[in-house]
Formats: C-alpha cells, sequence, structure tokens
C-alpha cells in the first residue's frame, strides 16, 4: 500500500524540478509557490484547512479529494469551468498550443478567448486544479474523473470517447475491418491499427476527403451527434447510410444496441472546437435604466419606513396572542394566512418579515408548554432605537441570515410542506447571493437599474450550476437571487431596481469585504452605522398631528410619532394604509379605548389635542354615547353574574332569545346568573349590542388592557454556513508558516547513519530510532553547536510526527527549542522522543 507521503517528493525530488526538469507532482509545485500563493489556494478552498494539513504533500492529497475538487469546480466561473472542461478531453499531459486549439479551433474566431484563456489556466492553477509547466498542463486526476466523458456521466463539451477508449475489446479482426474500409493498410496488431484510425480522424486533409464520400443521410447523423450527446441507437440491420458510418469507424459501437461518436471525428466536425460556445467574458450588464439617485433614495426611504411599520405591527399583534408552534417546528399555514390579513398583503410578504423579525431576534418561541411564538426582550430595545437604526439592524440580518423565506409554502424532496418558522428553511448559499446581487447593482452609477434577466445572467456566467435543473424550474441559486431582488424592494435597499444610498452604505468596502466574506464584529457594526447615516436624512420626520374628519375617520397625512400612533391604534381601526394612514372610528373601537382605562373626557382631550381640525359633532356624540352606556352593565364570576341598576335593563335582556345560549336566570331585582364564564358573557353581551364591564371581587371596574408578552432572552439564530468559513488573514499566515514548517521537517535531508535503519523505524513511517544515550548526545551536542535537528515525536495520545528543532536546553528530562514545524518554541519530554538524527549541513 502507498502511504500520502510516499506519492509526495523529497527535497532531492524539489531540487530536480528546480534545475528544469519541471514539477513531477503536485506537491513539488506547491512547494516551488511563494507564500503569497499558498495563501490564494488556501482563501480559494477553505476546506482544505480543516485541519490544518501537516505538510505540502498532504495538502495536495487533500486537494485531489472529491468532495474538495467538487466543491471547487463549482466555485469557478463559466470560462475557467469550460477551460478544465476541455483539458478533461484533452491528452495527459496537455500543451498549452493544444488548449488554445480546443477553446478556439482551427479557423480563426473570437479573439477574446484567446485573451481570456491564460487567466481561466491561471485561475485553475491558482485553485491547484491545474499543475505543470505551459507544455505539460495537468488537470488533477479527481476533476479529470468527475469531467471527462462516460457512457453514465456526458461530458459537458457534448464530446464522445476517445478511438482507443470506444474500442477497447474490440476483435482484432473486426478492427482490421474498419481501417481497410476506410482507407489505410493492413497493420500487424490492434494497438497500430487503433493508432492508424486515430491519426486518419486527427488529419484534417484526409478527413475532409473521407467525408465527402459519405451519403447525405450519414453527413445528417453525424450532425445529429456532433454538439452531444454523441451517443444513438442502432436495429441489428441498420440502414445502409448507418451500415456506411460503421464500417468505417466513424460510428463505434457501445453498449447493447448503441452507437457513438468517437472524440476525434466529432473534433474534426466542430472544426477543433471543444465547446459550440465558448463564454470567455462576463454578460454585460446592458442595457441599463437611469433613474434619478434622489428620487431612488427618497422612494427607498419611504418603503424602508414602512417596512419598520410592518415588522411593529407584526409584533405588536402577536404581543398578546402569539400563534401556536407547531409540533414540528414553524408556524401552520392557517397562522400564515391570518398574519398575512391582518398585514394586508400576501403570504409570502408576510413569510418574510416573520423571517426577518426572527432572524433580526425580535421573534422567538416562549418554551412554554403550550408553545407560541412572542417577542422576545430585544423587541423592547429594537423599539427604542432611532428609526434609521432600526432599519439599519434589520437590513444587517437580512444580510447575513440563511434563513430562506421564499422556500416558505413550497415542498421539500420528500413533498412535506415547508412552514413559514419552520427549521428546514436554512440555505447555506443565501447570504453570498444576496451580496453578490447587491455588489452588481453596486457596480453600476447610482440610481441606475437593470433588468432581473441582465442581472441572472451575470450570475450564472459567475457561477454556473453544474448539473442543469429540471425542466420548467430554476435552480436554487438562481431562484435566491430572484427572492433577493423582491426582498431587498420591501425592504428599501433598492428601489425601481437600482441601490439606494443606504443600501450601498451597507455594502460599503471600506468596512470589510463587499462579496459576502466573513465580517468582524467590528465591520459589520461599522457597515451598520453607516447604512443609518446614510438614511437618517431621508427619512419623513414622525408627526404629532392628525386630521379629523366629520365621516368618523381621522387621516394621519405621515408617519406618526410612537406614543400617538399606539394610542390611536387602540382608540380607531385602520382603514387603510399608504402616504397617509386612515383610521375609522366604531363604538367598538370606542370601547376598547374604554376597557383600557381610558373615560370620555380623556378621548376627547387626547383628539383635541392631536388634530389639526376640530372635533366633529358625530365622533364626539360617538365616544360620549359608548362611554354613558359602558359599565352600565356589570359582569363578575360565580360562575359568571351580570348586575344592573336597572332592573328593566335586565328584563330586556331575559326577554331576548340571543340570551339563550347565555342560560340566564334571576337571582336577585338587580342580578342575573349566567352558566358561562365571565368572557363568554361579555362578548355575548356586546354581540347583543350592549357595552358591559367586567368587575372584580370588590366591584370596581376591571380594566382589560393586553398583556404584553415576551420570551425569555433569546439570541438570534446562527447562520448556517456553507462548508468551512472563509480563513482571515491571520489564519491564513499562521497556515501557511506551519504548513511550511511541516513540509521540511518531512522533506529535510539527513546526514546517512552509520549502521542501517533497524526494521521498527522503517514500520513506523520513517521516524528516526536512536537509543535514549544517542538521542541525549545528539540533543546536546545540537545546543552547543546551534544546529537543527530531525526528531521523532510520539505524543500522549499515540499519534506519531516529524519534527525539526533548534535545541536551547536539556536538563531535567526536556529538551527545550525552536520547533520549525510549529513556527514557536516548545518543549518536548525526551521519553517521548523515538530518535534523533542531524540534518544535511545544507539544511542545518
Amino acid at each position: 500500500m502507498t502511504t500520502p507521503r510516499e506519492t509526495g517528493s523529497s527535497g532531492t525530488d524539489a531540487r530536480g524540478a528546480a534545475r528544469g526538469g519541471g514539477p513531477r507532482t503536485l506537491a513539488e509545485e506547491l512547494r516551488a509557490r511563494p507564500d503569497e500563493a499558498l495563501a490564494r489556494l488556501l482563501r480559494a478552498r477553505p476546506d482544505l484547512l480543516n485541519p490544518v494539513p501537516g505538510d505540502l504533500t498532504l495538502l495536495a492529497t487533500r486537494a485531489g479529494t472529491r468532495a474538495s475538487v467538487l466543491r471547487a469546480l463549482e466555485r469557478l466561473d463559466r470560462f475557467a469551468q469550460q477551460t478544465a472542461e476541455a483539458l478533461a478531453v484533452a491528452p495527459d499531459p496537455c500543451p498549452y498550443a493544444t488548449l488554445a486549439a480546443l477553446m478556439t479551433g482551427d479557423a480563426p474566431g473570437d479573439p477574446r478567448v484567446a485573451e481570456a484563456l491564460p487567466r481561466a489556466v491561471a485561475t485553475l492553477r491558482d485553485q491547484a486544479l491545474v499543475w505543470g509547466t505551459e507544455d505539460r498542463l495537468r488537470l488533477v486526476r479527481t476533476a479529470r474523473e468527475l469531467l471527462a466523458p462516460s457512457a453514465a456521466h456526458p461530458s459537458p463539451t457534448g464530446l464522445g470517447p476517445t478511438v482507443a477508449e470506444a474500442t477497447a475489446g474490440m476483435s482484432p479482426g473486426r478492427l482490421q475491418q474498419i481501417i481497410t474500409a476506410a482507407g489505410l493498410p493492413g497493420t500487424h496488431d490492434p494497438v497500430s491499427a487503433v493508432a492508424a484510425l486515430t491519426a486518419l480522424f486527427e488529419d484534417r486533409v484526409r478527413m475532409a476527403e473521407l467525408l465527402a464520400q459519405a451519403p447525405p443521410e450519414a453527413t445528417a447523423v453525424l450532425d445529429r451527434l456532433l454538439w452531444g450527446p454523441p451517443y444513438g441507437t442502432v436495429t441489428a440491420t441498420p440502414a445502409p447510410h448507418l451500415r456506411w458510418l460503421l464500417d468505417r469507424g466513424l460510428l463505434l459501437p457501445a453498449v447493447t444496441g448503441s452507437v457513438v461518436l468517437p472524440r476525434e471525428v466529432a473534433l474534426h466536425l466542430r472544426a477543433g472546437r471543444a465547446h459550440r460556445a465558448p463564454e470567455p467574458t462576463a454578460p454585460e450588464l446592458a442595457p441599463a435604466t437611469p433613474h434619478s439617485a434622489h428620487t431612488v433614495d427618497a422612494a427607498a426611504a419611504g418603503q424602508a419606513f414602512a417596512a419598520l411599520s410592518t415588522v411593529e405591527e407584526l409584533l405588536t399583534s402577536w404581543e398578546a396572542d402569539g400563534p401556536l408552534v407547531l409540533r414540528a417546528g414553524g408556524l401552520s399555514a392557517r397562522d400564515l394566512k391570518r398574519t398575512a390579513a391582518l398585514l394586508d398583503t400576501t403570504e409570502a410578504a408576510a413569510a418574510f418579515w416573520i423571517e426577518l423579525a426572527y432572524a433580526a431576534g425580535l421573534l422567538a418561541s416562549d418554551g412554554e408548554v403550550d408553545e407560541r411564538y412572542a417577542p422576545t426582550p430585544a423587541y423592547d430595545d429594537w423599539l427604542h432605537l432611532p428609526a434609521e437604526q432600526r432599519w439599519a439592524r434589520l437590513a444587517a440580518a437580512w444580510l447575513a441570515a440563511t434563513r430562506t423565506a421564499g422556500l416558505a409554502g413550497g415542498r421539500d424532496a420528500k413533498s412535506r410542506l415547508l412552514n413559514a418558522l419552520g427549521p428546514d428553511l436554512d440555505r447555506a448559499p443565501a447570504p453570498e447571493v444576496r451580496h453578490r446581487v447587491l455588489a452588481l447593482l453596486a457596480s453600476l452609477p447610482p440610481g441606475t437599474s437593470v433588468a432581473p434577466e441582465t442581472l441572472l445572467a451575470r450570475l450564472h456566467w459567475e457561477r454556473p450550476p453544474r448539473t442543469p435543473a429540471e425542466p420548467g424550474t430554476e435552480d436554487l441559486r438562481t431562484r435566491l437571487a430572484r427572492w433577493a431582488l423582491t426582498e431587498a424592494e420591501l425592504l428599501g435597499i433598492t428601489n425601481r431596481g437600482a441601490l439606494s444610498g443606504p443600501g450601498r452604505a451597507l455594502l460599503d468596502t471600506e468596512s470589510g469585504p463587499a462579496d459576502g466574506g466573513p465580517l468582524t464584529d467590528a465591520e459589520a457594526g461599522a457597515r451598520t452605522v453607516r447604512a443609518a447615516a446614510a438614511l437618517a436624512p431621508l427619512l419623513p420626520e414622525p408627526l404629532d398631528h392628525i386630521l379629523l374628519q366629520a365621516d368618523l375617520t381621522a387621516v394621519a397625512p405621515g408617519p406618526l410619532k410612537r406614543p400617538l400612533a399606539r394610542m390611536l391604534s387602540v382608540l380607531a381601526d385602520v382603514e387603510s394604509k399608504g402616504g397617509a394612514t386612515v383610521y375609522r372610528f366604531t363604538p367598538a373601537s370606542v370601547r376598547r379605548a374604554l376597557d383600557a382605562g381610558q373615560t370620555a373626557a380623556d378621548l376627547k382631550a387626547f383628539l383635541t389635542e392631536h388634530s389639526r381640525t376640530p372635533v366633529p359633532q358625530p365622533l364626539a356624540y360617538l365616544v360620549d354615547d359608548v362611554a354613558r352606556r359602558h359599565g352600565h352593565l356589570r359582569v363578575g364570576a360565580a360562575s359568571s353574574y351580570l348586575r344592573c341598576d336597572d332592573e328593566a335593563v335586565l328584563a330586556e335582556i331575559l326577554a331576548d332569545r340571543r340570551s339563550a345560549p347565555l342560560r340566564l336566570r334571576r337571582l336577585a331585582p338587580t342580578v342575573l346568573a349566567a352558566q358561562v364564564a365571565p368572557d363568554a358573557l361579555l362578548e355575548g353581551l356586546r354581540g347583543m349590542g350592549y357595552a358591559p364591564a367586567a368587575e372584580s371581587a370588590e366591584g370596581d371596574v376591571v380594566v382589560t388592557r393586553a398583556d404584553a408578552r415576551r420570551t425569555p432572552p433569546r439570541t438570534a439564530p446562527a447562520p448556517v454556513p456553507e462548508g468551512p468559513p472563509a480563513p482571515d488573514e491571520t489564519l491564513l499566515g499562521a497556515a501557511v508558516r506551519a504548513i511550511r514548517a511541516g513540509d521540511m521537517a518531512a522533506t529535510a535531508e539527513r546526514k546517512p547513519a552509520a549502521a542501517p535503519a533497524p526494521a521498527a523505524a522503517q514500520a513506523e513511517g520513517g521516524l528516526p530510532r536512536t537509543t535514549s544515550a544517542e538521542t541525549l548526545a545528539t540533543m546536546q551536542a545540537a545546543v552547543l553547536t546551534g544546529s537543527a535537528v530531525w526528531i521523532g515525536y510520539v505524543n500522549a495520545e499515540g499519534a506519531a510526527s516529524q519534527r525539526v528543532i533548534a535545541p536551547v536546553r536539556v536538563e531535567g528530562g526536556f529538551v527545550t527549542g525552536y520547533d520549525h514545524t510549529a513556527d514557536e518554541v516548545r518543549t518536548y519530554p525526551l521519553h517521548r522522543i523515538t530518535g534523533v538524527a542531524e540534518l544535511a549541513d545544507e539544511h542545518a
């Protein structure tokens, strides 16, 4: 068995590569790269850092694993992917000129392909997907296996197997028949026959002469298979034009009943091109539609204020009686529909506002036995912030959240309903897609927008899906981008499809990366502060007045200050929303205010103070009439009872058929008993048109206010990352130093031992083995000379490793020295050191 280290190289191999022989393995090429290039590799492929590889050979081995390569391929842009696909069908190794011919074709084509190809190769090389010199480019074996054509997994290029691959297992006699029919002389063995047929198909002149003899129907068959898939079916007795192709090897048998177009034939018919339409450059964000930046910012600010009002209205409505949590988690479809009606919006938009409040930590489940959703204590802190800071908190939470509200109402892979606030709405790519959508909008001039399809085309080029979506559906990233555009408009980050000023501040590169990369708390805070500062001057000033009208309505000509808005929401019902909000006063709404402890005088004083118009007479009469009847009847708890000083009123209630469900009976001239609970009695009497009030055991009127329920302290849900997080510069620098030091320990040359290494040393992976006395003597000598030594070390868990250290002190059974592998000073027990060897002079 070959260990990963044996597939690497020694120090001698690295020097051979430096003398001009070229790297023989990926590890050798990585060894020759500067630290900046290694840091770029680890930044682009952070999965290679978990855990930090011990040396460059281990790094190269990990970079070739299937999961890591697949993740790296999925993060390439379209042209880099096309370049990798071309290398997968090219000879291995492949000269750069051959690769260029596959990308451009024989005839002069798009000059942008030749210009972009060096960048694509450099990208593949930076990510350790391609290695080798320009005349010997090699695609990592795992990437070639993933991208190369096969019967089970067709190549994205549409090319099929080579002649050699397609004829493997074919009888020698059949091969001789094919080359004879193709006009080639017979050969003595199958290998030379395959080589002769391949040379014919790769010769442009001879191939053109052969195809000129083909029947028109045969040419049509080749045209249908040309751009893939290269497989077709034939009957046991093929038609003459198919027989002509089969006899000359232009179609070769695949599995029973099918044929395949050889790669060399397809490339000739394609004029040497591996792809029908190379895409060397990203689609332009055009045509662009200019708008006034001031208009966009003003409209976006209005939408931002509306977003704050919507979130506050949602959480206020859930303060007293939030919806139940489903047993499997999440919000029921009925509660979502009820919330959408409350917010006067669609169910999709309601799911977005609910998920936004949850992502911002303002909403959570209370954790009780009868578990319900309710605002968190953080909601109270949020309410006391200025409007611009409240908006910035919401926008920052939306950008970073992996919760995807757009999935609510859909079905998962097992056809189960996905509920808002449910456990299955996290999608790891969501933050990156949102950042990229906004970053593309930020690249346009202020106030400029482009069509959504233009943005989606650009995103599709930057990160194309490796597997196409089902017919009639879109891939996940496309759907995430569409949802991001819609949600950004709802939040006021964009307006009219253009990025607003506060939205640009939210992506400000001065406070961190704008591409969705990791942000420190300081960077995230700086972005929030910038966004709030950009929004503040755009928000309308809250008003402290309303306009009362004679039709029992009040008009709020703009946003109201919070105390006024909260009181008005109790006293009246919202009739319509928009730039101006219309409130309607009804007997039920006035009674609601009286139930909350207000008197008629209080209500009229409130209206007089905050109205720019006189209090209309109908409204004053309404308040006085409801107040006069409010509390005239008293409901208490017996099971329940009804008390009134006016015997005629009680007699009227008893005679009313609508009171039958209450099961009333007279206990005294002024008291009726009921067989229902007090709250049911209150509701029944109100339904009959009366205005009863509840009273306590002492006979006082009970002021009924809705309890503002709060959950215990809750933290906002943590985003679910897509793979390991991107490393910061500090981690990258430390990782590069550790890998270099470990590689030095693995590849440094040792002085030859006086005697052959014992078998035990060879069995332990090449760790040096010396006696305790030899180890101590060598260490003491290294301290005196200041030289480095190579040691084998076994830790307390039994894990063995090789290290290069420079001892500075040996005492008490311990050796202290600078460990080049860990890049720090460490102390090792001598009894855990398996052996020690001096380094060769050039490494000492």
